[in-house]
């Protein structure tokens, strides 16, 4: 891979050429078009999420996977024609399909851990911040609204009893004999 130039913010992207070395693999090289990039590439999302925010991981670290964030739920709508390949590529689900959900608890199966393994098991993760409405994503929250949903999360978590209690521990300033 031919070496990258460098880029410090969102706002240094510009030329489209610029943005990718020869050799790139990550979904956002493949499916970005220089029409795309132009036609987007000084928008907005509806959450005030600028394009270039969410394509700036990809660009800063080429060996990324994807390589693009959604900065909100609109980000989806507003730059589809960035999204929808992407989707389509790695997930091989189009704009036309229809994303079924079953939210009931019924018909999951679990299978049950040795004694061994489950000793393995010393904490688990939830990861909620991209489910919660009227937030926008990743790349376009700021901290006071991750505070926010922190917040919310906890109250929700604070209500789960049985095997599914548990205690939360903030990362900012965790000891480092909970990590």
């Amino acid at each position: 891979m031919e070496a990258a130039k460098t880029y410090n913010s969102a706002d240094e992207l510009d030329k489209f050429e610029e943005l990718f070395p020869a050799g790139t693999k990550s979904a956002i090289a493949k499916c970005l078009t220089k029409e795309i990039w132009e036609e987007y590439k000084d928008k907005k999302d509806a959450a005030g999420v600028p394009f270039k925010v969410m394509c700036f991981s990809g660009v800063k670290n080429l060996d990324s996977g994807i390589g693009v964030y959604a900065g909100s739920h609109d980000s989806y709508t507003t730059f589809n024609g960035l999204f929808d390949k992407i989707i389509k590529d790695y997930h091989g689900h189009g704009p036309e399909d229809k994303h079924v959900s079953d939210m009931k608890s019924e018909g999951l199966t679990n299978t049950d851990f040795s004694e061994e393994d489950a000793s393995m098991i010393l904490s688990t993760r939830i990861r909620v911040g991209r489910n919660l409405a009227d937030y926008p994503l990743g790349p376009g929250v700021t901290k006071e609204q991750r505070l926010e949903i922190m917040d919310k999360v906890v109250k929700a978590c604070d209500t789960f009893q049985g095997d599914l209690a548990g205690k939360f521990y903030k990362l900012e300033g965790m000891d480092p004999k909970d990590q």
